[in-house]
Parts: structure tokens; C-alpha cells; sequence
């Protein structure tokens, strides 16, 4: 889903930082030639560090979507030096309270998070503020659901950890020649309308009591995954990836699913 809350009108700039290849794109393509704003095409190559900030300032950049781990790169200076823009959104990787403290006091700053299951985005933040703490990932979008739920499908209370589980009309129809995979991430949705489905993110969340998720972790990878992912376990809708996903091995540590995979882990070349 594409959310209402990027506000971009005519007259706003929006960096096409991802490749055409990678569903983030489409999130800046619909935040900017359809609301009348510009899609700012930066030179090829590498775009990080001043190079990135040169574009965001050269450009006149209003709207961004970046990944925490390219926010970094900015020099220490930038934040509050680009006076164009208006609405910093971080994806596809943990935001940390530090990146949070850096730039929210210049820049109305929003966290995301969106398996590419679930068409780009599922979850948006409010304008995020300095904490201490990891910045919540959002609520829901319109038309798509959110549910915590414990290993027999039960909601949990708000502040108990549960594993997130996504609905909605913007679900993928499954992966492509892997009816095994889609039948372990893709099943009925007891809380929906008769014949709608759910997806099961392998992603570990609690719920605030302002209805806000937190991301814990993985539940089935010893790693964290990114908040979003592009997966090659290929979607039904883009039937020219890979159709192989990959596959992550637990270590007892770990409370792993009985399917072992981890679609959600990135492949993208951030």
C-alpha cells in the first residue's frame, strides 16, 4: 500500500533512490508523477555519503526514502543544512535511536516497515521524536491488517511479543512455482471476510498501548531481517525473479518454524 500520510502535492521533489528492480521504487514512483511532484533521477552509480547529500541538496529533494544504513553515511553536518526538505522516511533496515536524535529535530522523520509480500508498505510511524529507545514501526495503513498473534494463531494482549501476521487486498498471491513456500506463509485469514488470506512475516512485534508496533527480532533467523525486504523467493506478480529462496539454518538458540525459511531476508544491494 501506498500511504496517504507521505503528503506530497505539485511542486514537491522525490529522490528515486531505489533501482527500478526493487518494490521501494514504486512507492517513490506513487509519491511523485501522480500527485504532480518531480521524480529526481540521480547521476548512475554509487549514492552515498556527500555524493547523496550533494543530490539532496542540489536537487531540491522534499521527499526521501532511504535506509538507515545510507542515512549514516551523510556527513555529521547535513542534517538541518537541507533546507528543501520536508519528510525523511527510513526503511528496509532497523532505524536505531541514534540515526533518530540526529535527524528529528530538522526533518519530520518516519520510520516504515513492508515486506515486498505485502506491496511496499504496511506499517508507518508518526513523525518520530529523540528517544533513547528503537523508534516504533507504525500502525497499519488503510485496508491492510496488522495482527500479533501467538504460535496457535491467538491474539496476544498489547505490550506481549507475538509474531506479526499481514491481510489485506495489497497481499501477493504467493511465490511463483513454489506452492509448498506460499502454503507455509500464505493461509486463511480467520479474522477476515470468507476466502482472505493473511501472510505470515516471521517478524517478532509487540503492540503499544497508542497502537503503535515495535520490532523484536526474527522468529525463525538468528539474525534481524531488514523492515524491507525483497525477497528472492519470487512474488506471483513479478514472475522474472528467481523462483529460489533462500534458506537460513537455526541454531538451537533459536525457536525456528517448522519451514525453515527466511523470505523475508534482503537481497537488496543498498
Amino acid at each position: 500500500m501506498i500511504p496517504r500520510t507521505s503528503s506530497t502535492r505539485r511542486g514537491d521533489r522525490v529522490l528515486a533512490f531505489a533501482t527500478p528492480s526493487f518494490d521501494a521504487s514504486v512507492l517513490e514512483l506513487c509519491m511523485s508523477l501522480p500527485q504532480g511532484a518531480s521524480l529526481v533521477v540521480p547521476p548512475p552509480g554509487p549514492l552515498l555519503g556527500a555524493e547523496l547529500a550533494e543530490v539532496l541538496r542540489g536537487g531540491r529533494v522534499t521527499h526521501t526514502l532511504l535506509p538507515p544504513a545510507a542515512l549514516a553515511t551523510l556527513p555529521p553536518d547535513t542534517p538541518g543544512s537541507l533546507p528543501d526538505l520536508k519528510t525523511l522516511t527510513v526503511g528496509a533496515d532497523a532505524c536505531g535511536a541514534e540515526l533518530v536524535a540526529r535527524w528529528a529535530p530538522y526533518h519530520r522523520l518516519v520510520n516504515s516497515y513492508g515486506p515486498t509480500e505485502a506491496t511496499v508498505v504496511a506499517t508507518w510511524s508518526d513523525p518520530l521524536e529523540p528517544d533513547d529507545a528503537a523508534p516504533p514501526i507504525g500502525r497499519r495503513l488503510p485496508h491492510t491488517g496488522t495482527y500479533v498473534l501467538d504460535a496457535r494463531l491467538r491474539p496476544v494482549p498489547d505490550g506481549v511479543p507475538g509474531e506479526l501476521w499481514l491481510s489485506g487486498p495489497s497481499l501477493a498471491r504467493g511465490y511463483l512455482n513454489r506452492p509448498g513456500l506460499t502454503a507455509s506463509r500464505f493461509t486463511a485469514d480467520p479474522f477476515g471476510p470468507p476466502g482472505t488470506r493473511m501472510y505470515r512475516t516471521g517478524d517478532l512485534v509487540r503492540r503499544d498501548a497508542h497502537g503503535e508496533l515495535h520490532y523484536l527480532g526474527r522468529t525463525d533467523c538468528p539474525r534481524p531481517p531488514p523492515r524491507w525486504s525483497n525477497t528472492t523467493a519470487t512474488t506471483a506478480s513479478w514472475p522474472t525473479r528467481s523462483p529460489r529462496a533462500p534458506t537460513c539454518r537455526t541454531p538451537p538458540s533459536c525457536a525456528p518454524t517448522s519451514h525453515g525459511h527466511c523470505p523475508s531476508i534482503s537481497s537488496r544491494p543498498w
